[in-house]
């Protein structure tokens, strides 16, 4: 049967706008600044040492202290301090050196903009117009006239108009990122529900197949193997005690897997633990033909998962049947042991063992332990030639 297709694998989450460019704004700032400091150092001599050094102390300033503030620009708290801290700091530099230099304006066109990548949009518009009426301010103060006044406050009021239209295509393109990133993010919620149901939908069909199956092939067959057994039986007719012996075996076993077959085709728990408790169901097992097997039982019982019941059922089931099979034992003993955090089971017999060391175990010691596994448990074998042999499963409860 085919089933659906598997999910591509998904890519890590795209990063957001900001955190892509952070290596275009530095390069944006760094060629502005260099720019700037080429102007301000051919400038005027007097003017070079003081508006030169606030500048070479805006770069370190800008890497150690304002660049981290882009990555924690989300987290408030200790961030805020450190932006106060560093929008203070390019005010203090950038007026030291406009005041030496007009032409060190021009380095607004590069600052401005940072205060949007940690700032609210509002108040990042606010610093931005603040920084360019201080160089207005500045200019007019090194060169005061009412012409020089006129030009230089028109520049900042156009300064500003750039900066509230920059502000708001900026909160756009936020504001539809953010909105965006919610669509993605359900979309891809969306697909993984769908995927999901859709892995379900196939397993559902699979194991009704399975059942089918079942139902057709073993459950028939036992009921077949039931009725021949029985008219066995009634040939007999305690003719051949020994026979019959093995032929109630042989009907009990038949039975055991026909109702284990129906409860799979009905999708019920294992037969045994319908209606009854872990323990009875051991007991039970224990008690079946073919070898003399004590039950007995440590600790307190609870109630525990399912799972974790079936898993302790497959083992004494196979490890009993193994007893019965291999080991040509007189005797075995079932122990099951409540523990704090865990449970125990162990099945022991006296029979002939086997040498573990050479022996890796057929099909049935592979499943036990690989049921054991999958509930997060450990199954370990004692055996040695002629010394029997003892099954210790230890489940998680």
């Amino acid at each position: 049967m085919s089933q659906p297709p598997e999910p591509r694998a998904q890519g890590p989450h795209p990063r957001h706008a900001w955190e892509t460019g952070t290596l275009v704004w530095d390069a944006f700032y760094l060629l502005v600044f260099v720019a700037v400091l080429v102007i301000v150092l051919v400038g005027t001599p007097g003017s070079r040492v003081v508006a030169g050094a606030a500048m070479a102390a805006l770069l370190p300033w800008y890497l150690l202290v304002g660049r981290p503030l882009w990555a924690g620009r989300r987290a408030p708290g200790a961030g805020r301090a450190r932006a106060a801290i560093y929008v203070a700091g390019l005010f203090a530099l950038f007026a030291a050196a406009q005041s030496q230099n007009p032409d060190v304006w021009f380095l607004a066109f590069a600052i401005s903009p940072q205060f949007f990548s940690f700032l609210t949009p509002r108040l990042a518009t606010r610093l931005g117009i603040a920084l360019n009426f201080l160089a207005a301010a500045l200019l007019v103060s090194r060169y005061p006239s009412a012409d020089t006044a006129a030009v230089a406050f028109g520049i900042a009021a156009a300064g500003g108009g750039f900066a509230i239209f920059y502000s708001g295509w900026v909160s756009r393109i936020i504001g539809q990122s953010a909105e965006r990133a919610t669509i993605i993010d359900q979309l891809e919620a969306t697909r993984a529900e769908l995927a999901a149901a859709q892995h379900e939908a196939g397993r559902m069909a699979e194991r009704q197949r399975l059942s089918a199956d079942i139902h057709d092939t073993l459950a028939q067959g036992f009921t077949s193997i039931l009725m021949l057994i029985q008219a066995a039986q009634a040939d007999l007719n305690g003719s051949h005690p020994q026979a019959e012996r093995q032929l109630d075996l042989a009907a009990w076993t038949a039975r055991e897997n026909l109702a284990e077959a129906r409860a799979l085709v009905a999708d019920l728990v294992p037969a045994q633990l319908d209606g009854g408790t872990l323990p009875d169901a051991l007991r039970r097992l224990s008690q079946a033909p073919g070898v003399a097997a004590g039950f007995g039982l440590s600790g307190t019982p609870r109630p525990l998962p399912m799972a974790t019941e079936v898993v302790l059922l497959r083992v004494c089931q196979e490890a009993l049947a193994n007893v019965r099979k291999h080991a040509c034992a007189q005797s075995a003993a079932v122990r099951l042991g409540y523990e704090p955090d865990a449970v125990r089971l162990e099945v022991s017999d006296d029979g002939a063992g086997f040498d573990a060391a050479r022996v890796n175990g057929g099909y049935g010691l592979r499943g036990m332990r690989a049921r054991v596994a999958e509930a997060g448990g450990t199954l370990t074998v004692h055996t040695s030639p002629g010394a029997g042999t003892q099954v210790s499963a230890t489940v998680p409860a």
